[in-house]
């Protein structure tokens, strides 16, 4: 029997959908995040139980990235600006604040080998993109001929 296939995750891609439906309602999207996995960039004066609750709807937010390897903005935390990152993998729920709609996300065997140095993750990241190759030669041109 061939070894089972390891299959991206779909977290972003729930966690995308959620967050435009809970809008798409007129709902308020809240986070929740494990903030002891590594990369995890939150206000540690705002963790409780390890864990945060962060409120990432428009008016409360700047400069949202919801990418497939974690969720970037930028927010005020008592009048302080700070720059949020969240792996997708310590992403665990989103709900909304006003009637508790929502889902909670389920360990995914992804982020376990994550966790476990057994897959890296793939860049969505402009930044993370190879340099483009650098031309050789001149273009060839062309000549308008009357």
């Amino acid at each position: 029997m061939a070894p089972e296939r390891l299959l991206k995750p779909c977290r972003p891609h729930l966690l995308r959908a959620y967050y435009e439906w809970l809008l798409e309602n007129d709902l308020t999207p809240h986070l929740v995040v494990d903030a002891t996995q590594d990369g995890v960039e939150v206000p540690l004066e705002h963790v409780r139980d390890g864990q945060i609750v962060l409120n990432v709807g428009p008016s409360a937010v700047g400069q949202l990235s919801l990418g497939n390897n974690d969720i970037v903005f930028s927010a005020r935390f008592g009048g302080v600006p700070r720059r949020v990152v969240v792996p997708l993998a310590a992403a665990l729920a989103i709900y909304a604040r006003e009637n508790g709609t929502g889902t909670v996300f389920e360990d995914e065997p992804y982020y376990e080998a994550l966790r476990e140095g057994k897959v890296a993750l793939e860049g969505d990241n402009p930044d993370d993109d190879p340099e483009p190759p650098k031309p050789g030669k001149k273009a060839p041109f062309l000549k308008v001929v009357k």
